[in-house]
């Protein structure tokens, strides 16, 4: 496993338990459903952390002989997974906001909540952009998932600075208004992050776009002719692709194979693409 792999997955773990912690706290002692909602966003956000970090390992790992094709989809399982308990955790902060709003509880506007919203706001936005870097490096599934997450966490943040303000003003309907509309981004943050991996697992081709540049680099190789079937999909987050190649039907057995060696071999280097399987037809 890439080390500037693993290290992103433990630098998310680190913050988002860090994060967790202080928004815990402060919420209990400020009684705000906003900052509560912020803490249980958190919370799982260690989940999808830790959860990310075993499925990045795990991903790596070497084909065996029950994965002969690798470990690939660890990545977009685990992730489908976490999102499916982020929508968990939005119903209960929804819930629990909406008897907020029926009967409303007196809220502590504390200075260390601004403190504690705020820093979560400016870590978050840091770490977008780290994960963003890292996930784009290594075509990672999984960091890019928590990526989205991270910026939506920040919008999050912000609406419950919000919510805490307005109840500082003793306007404590936001505060629950606040709750609710955190419990919205963590939907959204889970729909997009189960959306995506979705593709992955239903084994989904690809686009008109990637099969130009394959046909392009296919027909590059010298000794192709033509290509008469073109087909991929998705194991795990890459993609196994099937391409049958005409080469002149007056080359010997062996001359046809080393052209069809030849293709998966610059087929093969695409980072996106994990296995490629060479059909030779003689025209």
């Amino acid at each position: 496993m890439p080390k500037r792999l693993k290290r992103a997955t433990d630098v998310a773990l680190g913050i988002n338990i860090f994060l967790f912690a202080i928004k815990a706290v402060v919420g209990v002692l400020s009684n705000s459903i906003a900052v509560i909602s912020e803490a249980l966003n958190s919370f799982t956000d260690v989940l999808v952390s830790f959860g990310i970090k075993i499925a990045v390992n795990m991903s790596r790992e070497k084909p065996d002989s029950k994965h002969q094709f690798g470990h690939n989809a660890a990545q977009p399982i685990a992730a489908f997974i976490l999102s499916v308990f982020a929508f968990v955790v939005g119903i209960n902060i929804v819930e629990e906001s909406i008897k907020r709003f029926i009967e409303p509880k007196e809220i502590n506007t504390i200075p260390a909540v601004y403190v504690v919203l705020i820093v979560t706001i400016i870590t978050k936005v840091l770490l977008n952009r780290y994960q963003v870097g890292i996930a784009k490096m290594f075509n990672s599934p999984a960091i890019r998932a928590a990526s989205v997450d991270s910026i939506n966490d920040v919008l999050a943040s912000s609406i419950a600075l919000l919510g805490v303000i307005g109840a500082a003003l003793n306007y404590t309907v936001i505060d629950s208004v606040a709750g609710i509309l955190v419990a919205m981004f963590i939907f959204k943050s889970g729909w997009e992050v189960a959306r995506e991996n979705i593709d992955y697992l239903m084994g989904t081709s690809a686009g008109k776009e990637f099969d130009n540049e394959v046909r392009k680099i296919a027909l590059a190789t010298n000794g192709v002719k033509g290509i008469n079937d073109l087909r991929s999909l998705y194991v795990g987050d890459k993609f196994h692709i099937e391409i049958h190649v005409e080469v002149d039907g007056n080359l010997t057995t062996q001359e046809s194979h080393d052209i069809g060696n030849e293709v998966r071999f610059a087929l093969e280097k695409i980072d996106e693409v994990h296995k490629v399987f060479v059909h030779v037809d003689p025209v």
